[in-house]
C-alpha cells in the first residue's frame, strides 16, 4: 500500500506541475522588437497624412519612440552618412536606416528611431533640439522627409518634407533655412526666398534678411549678396575663370560673414577648387585656398598660368566645416592615394592656413563636425570596410580612433 501511495502521489503531483508550468508560459509577454516601417511606394504620390495613416508612419507632429538597443550592447549601425554634435561629447550621426547619439564622443552609440530611407543631414541647434532629412527609399523627385526630436533624441517625429537637398541648419526651434527655402514653424511648411539667374549650386541664407549665392556666364563667376531677403542682390565678387564652375559650397557665421567654396573642372580623380571668405560683406576677399590640378585645371578664378596655392593636401576638396568667422575646417581628398583622406585649417579668417600630418582610409563618405578650435569629429567610410571615427582635442595636429561602426 505505501508504494501505490507514493506511486499515485508522484502522478498527482507531476500533473499539478504541468497544468503550472502551462499557465505560466501563457503568460509571458515577448520581448518588443525595433519597430521597422513598412515600404511605402505606393503612397509616394499621397497627401502625409493618408500615407501615414496607411503605412505606420508617424504623421507631422506625432511623436514615436523606437525600442532602442541596450546602452551596455554595441549596435550594429553600419555606413554613417551624416553627422552633427551638440558638443564634443554629445552628437548624432545617421544612416541607411537609423539615427544614433553618443554622449561619450563616440565611444559607443545608441539607436534612437529607426527610418525608412538614408539620413542625408543631422543638424543640432543644441542638446535638445535636432533635426534629420532622410532622403526616402523608391520616393519619387528626391522627396526627403524630416524629423525633429526635442528632448535629445528621446522621441524623433515626422514633421514633414524638406522642399530641396541644400544645407540644413536652423537659427530657433521653429525657423530654419535649406538652401533658399525657410520656414518658421520648426519644418512643418516652407517657403521659397527669390535667388538670382543663372545660379550655381545652392544658396545659402544666413537668416531671414542676408543670403548669399553664387552665379556665372560667359566666363565670368560672381559672388552676390542679399541684405533683404533676396527681394534684391547685389554682386560682391566677380572673376573671371578658365572652365566654368561645376558647382558651389557656401557657408555663414555670421550676417557679414561667408565662405564661399567654387568647384571648378575635374579629371583624372583630381578636381580644382578655390575658397574664399569675407567678414565684411563682401568688401574685402581673402583667398583661402587655390587648388589647381592636371586633371582639373586652374583653381577657379585664376588664369591658366596659375601654379596655385595656398592649399591643402589632396586632389579634391572634402568637407567644409565653418565653427566661427576665424576658424574653418577643410578636408582634402586623393582618390588614387592608399590614405585618401587629409584635414586643413585656418584659424585667421584664412590668412594662413596649416596641413594636419596625418591620413585616414576610407574611399566613402568623408565627414567633419568641431565644437570649436580644438576639439572635433572626423568620420571615413568605405564601401567595403567599417566606418571609422577619430577625434582630436589639439584642432587636427593629432587624431584618435574612438569608434568602429560595424
Amino acid at each position: 500500500m505505501t508504494y501505490a501511495y507514493r506511486r499515485a502521489f508522484a502522478i498527482i503531483l507531476a500533473v499539478l506541475l504541468g497544468i503550472f508550468a502551462g499557465c505560466s508560459g501563457s503568460n509571458e509577454v515577448p520581448t518588443p522588437a525595433a519597430e521597422q516601417p513598412s515600404d511605402t511606394n505606393s503612397q509616394a504620390g499621397s497627401t502625409q497624412g493618408s500615407a501615414s495613416s496607411a503605412t505606420g508612419e508617424p504623421s507631422p507632429g506625432e511623436s514615436r519612440e523606437n525600442p532602442a538597443p541596450s546602452a551596455t550592447t554595441p549596435a550594429k549601425l553600419g555606413n554613417v552618412t551624416a553627422v552633427r554634435l551638440a558638443d564634443f561629447r554629445s552628437g548624432w550621426v545617421g544612416g541607411k536606416g537609423w539615427i544614433a547619439r553618443t554622449d561619450d564622443a563616440g565611444k559607443s552609440w545608441r539607436v534612437q528611431h529607426q527610418v525608412e530611407g538614408a539620413v542625408e543631414q543631422v543638424f543640432a541647434l543644441n542638446h535638445q533640439l535636432a533635426w534629420a532629412t532622410v532622403a526616402r527609399d523608391g520616393a519619387v523627385d528626391g522627396e526627403r522627409l524630416l524629423y525633429h526630436t526635442k528632448d535629445g533624441g528621446k522621441h524623433w517625429s515626422l514633421v514633414g518634407k524638406v522642399p530641396q537637398p541644400g544645407f540644413l541648419h536652423f537659427v530657433s526651434g521653429q525657423e530654419g533655412f535649406v538652401a533658399h527655402s525657410r520656414t518658421t514653424d520648426g519644418g512643418k511648411t516652407w517657403k521659397q526666398l527669390p535667388v538670382p539667374k543663372q545660379l550655381t549650386g545652392d544658396a545659402y541664407f544666413h537668416d531671414k534678411a542676408n543670403g548669399w549665392a553664387v552665379t556665372q556666364e560667359n566666363g565670368v563667376f560672381q559672388v552676390m549678396r542679399t541684405v533683404d531677403g533676396g527681394q534684391s542682390w547685389s554682386a560682391v565678387m566677380k572673376r573671371e575663370t578658365v572652365a566654368p564652375l561645376s558647382g558651389a559650397v557656401i557657408r555663414s557665421a555670421g550676417k557679414d560673414d561667408a565662405w564661399i567654396q567654387c568647384i571648378g573642372g575635374y579629371g583624372m580623380n583630381q578636381t580644382s577648387y578655390s575658397l574664399f571668405h569675407t567678414t565684411d560683406g563682401g568688401r574685402h576677399w581673402q583667398t583661402v585656398i587655390a587648388k589647381s590640378t592636371a586633371g582639373g585645371g586652374p583653381a577657379p578664378g585664376f588664369p591658366a598660368n596659375y601654379p596655385g596655392g595656398p592649399t591643402i593636401d589632396g586632389s579634391a576638396p572634402g568637407p567644409l566645416y565653418v565653427v566661427n568667422p576665424d576658424i574653418a575646417f577643410m578636408g582634402g581628398r586623393c582618390m588614387a592615394c592608399d590614405l585618401p583622406n587629409t584635414i586643413g585649417w585656418t584659424k585667421d579668417g584664412g590668412k594662413t592656413l596649416e596641413k594636419g600630418t596625418e591620413s585616414f582610409p576610407g574611399y566613402g563618405d568623408m565627414l567633419l563636425a568641431f565644437e570649436d578650435g580644438n576639439k572635433g569629429w572626423l568620420i571615413c567610410s568605405d564601401s567595403k570596410e567599417p566606418t571609422v571615427m577619430y577625434t582630436t582635442v589639439d584642432g587636427g595636429k593629432h587624431w584618435a580612433k574612438a569608434h568602429v561602426f560595424d
